[in-house]
């Protein structure tokens, strides 16, 4: 199962890392405590949106963006979820062998 919570946290945490800032400068620019920010972006707690639109702008990103490639990244891996799935699937084959017969005749 996708968690949405998981790929939220990624989505932070590349953000903050992109900016080289750490944990403990965003939590306090968000006013969120370090431990709970570290399990938000370990997709270990849901945030609330008012705590996301607080992470958002001590971040300076816009909440539609980040929500925007939290989306992207949810229908890729759906995708990979889709394919892996259908491999596992056994090749379809006919009960019985087919016959050919000649119309012509």
């Amino acid at each position: 199962m996708i968690l949405l919570r998981r790929l939220l946290g990624d989505v932070l945490r590349e953000r903050r890392r992109e900016q080289g800032r750490t944990l403990r400068e965003v939590s306090s620019a968000a006013r969120v405590s370090l431990g709970y920010l570290s399990e938000v972006e370990r997709g270990q707690k849901e945030a609330s949106s008012e705590l996301l639109g607080s992470i958002c702008e001590a971040l300076d990103v816009p909440m539609s963006e980040l929500l925007r490639e939290v989306s992207d990244n949810l229908a890729l891996a759906e995708a990979v979820s889709t394919v892996e799935q259908l491999e596992q699937l056994e090749p379809f084959a006919p009960a019985a062998p087919m016959q050919v017969t000649n119309l012509a005749a």
